[in-house]
């Protein structure tokens, strides 16, 4: 397992003691899948198959062990550029998972949210997810949050372009813009930061997720694909968060 812990910029909305007991957000890169598959002499999709399999023992794994938000990178504005075929398949997976994991994870009191651009989906998905949201909208649970068709640096384009027309509409003063008011205006925003990042498969880069709130965010990268990942693994990361200390600038 090779880890790295990079402070950047910005002061957590998650800090530590009482509160992180409270509160636990991790961000999952889950990459690797076509190299499982091809490791194995299996088609590309297959990877991806057992990978929104890893994802279900994940979700089940995360409300066990103290985490109270999930955030998945299930598939990047960047992605579109794959195979038609593979992308085909992938929206076939997510409209499975939105049809027939959505009421189990309603039963078990997960909230779902889907952060990205939506008008670059198809119309379909676009409706089974307004629909999974507003049945899990109540839930108190596990606060579970897919990254569809994200890309950070739109997520923060487009704050910047909502702040940009209430200035140039006269409702906000320049002057005033700060910290808060750009991560309020991110359509992520009902998020909060996260805690840790963990990325499979050994590489080791953010590939433009969650661009703004990773600024304080500790980061695993793991050197196992993602089909392969288990809830043990899981449970294994956060003991290894546990052992970081978390200064976010402050002094040793």
């Amino acid at each position: 397992m090779t880890n790295l812990s990079t402070p950047l910029a910005r002061q957590p909305q998650i800090t530590t003691g009482d509160e992180i007991a409270a509160s636990l957000h991790v961000a999952i890169i889950m990459d690797g899948n076509g190299r499982w598959a091809q490791k194995r002499g299996l088609p590309r999709t297959m990877g991806h198959y057992y990978g929104a399999e890893a994802a279900r023992k994940v979700v089940r794994a995360a409300g066990e062990t103290g985490v109270t938000h999930l955030t998945l990178f299930g598939f990047s504005s960047e992605n579109w550029r794959r195979p038609k075929r593979e992308v085909d398949y992938l929206m076939s997976l997510l409209r499975g998972y939105l049809r027939k994991d959505v009421m189990s994870l309603h039963e078990n009191r997960v909230r779902l949210r889907v952060i990205g651009d939506r008008a670059g989906l198809p119309a379909d998905i676009v409706g089974l997810i307004g629909e999974a949201e507003t049945l899990t909208a109540h839930n108190s649970g596990l606060n579970l949050t897919i990254a569809l068709n994200y890309g950070g640096r739109a997520d923060i384009t487009a704050g910047v372009r909502h702040l940009a027309e209430e200035v140039a509409a006269g409702r906000l003063d320049p002057s005033a813009i700060d910290e808060d008011m750009v991560a309020a205006a991110l359509p992520s925003a009902e998020i909060p930061d996260p805690d840790l990042l963990i990325r499979t498969s050994g590489e080791q880069r953010v590939s433009n997720f969650l661009l703004w709130q990773m600024a304080y965010a500790e980061m695993l990268f793991v050197e196992q694909y993602w089909p392969d990942f288990s809830g043990e693994d899981l449970a294994a990361a956060l003991v290894e968060f546990k052992r970081r200390d978390r200064r976010f600038g402050g002094t040793v």
